[in-house]
């Protein structure tokens, strides 16, 4: 095993942000597509209002996350590593913070042009962030779900490809900068 430095990883919170919020997507993915497909006058059911909540809380997490990524800088990358893997992680992780935040304004959007309440699990009601059948704004649900169901999850594909092939095929420390091993 490659011993690595403190300035090499990711902070405890970075971490734990990161894992929180693959989970949190991995149990939004399989809320929605468990759901009911949502119709011009399809009802608020527990899995709609569900998939609402966990919005919520993703978009939230990545709010906390963005704000200490911007305020903590990156670890250094692996001194072995083509620049080329260096820019094309960045890349990526940009990609994927602007779909966390992306992806669910879109949500928030379509469920207010669909007169769709979006509380967080019951605590509280979000503000409409446009009123019902507002003119212009029926796209939204249909790049929300493209964003979600295909770019996002291309690019997660990518980053656990990525991943796996820093794991068992170069053997170096790059995963080991966000897990606990």
């Amino acid at each position: 095993m490659i011993p690595i430095s403190s300035n090499t990883r990711y902070t405890g919170t970075a971490r734990v942000l990161h894992w929180l919020i693959a989970a949190l997507m991995a149990t939004q993915f399989i809320v929605a597509w468990t759901m009911p497909h949502l119709g011009r006058d399809t009802p608020v059911t527990t899995l709609i209002s569900l998939h609402f909540s966990l919005g919520v809380l993703i978009l939230a997490a990545a709010v906390v996350r963005l704000a200490w990524r911007m305020s903590h800088a990156e670890p250094t990358p692996e001194a072995d590593l083509p620049p080329w893997q260096v820019k094309s992680a960045r890349a990526v992780h940009w990609l994927l913070y602007l779909l966390l935040f992306v992806v669910p304004v879109l949500g928030w959007i379509n469920a207010s042009w669909r007169g769709m309440p979006v509380t967080a699990f019951g605590l509280f009601k979000l503000p409409e962030l446009l009123s019902k059948g507002s003119q212009g704004w029926g796209w939204s649900g249909d790049v929300h779900g493209i964003l979600a169901n295909y770019v996002r999850l291309a690019l997660i594909g990518l980053h656990v490809l990525a991943a796996l092939y820093h794991r068992f095929v170069r053997h170096d420390g790059v995963v080991r900068r966000i897990t606990w091993g």
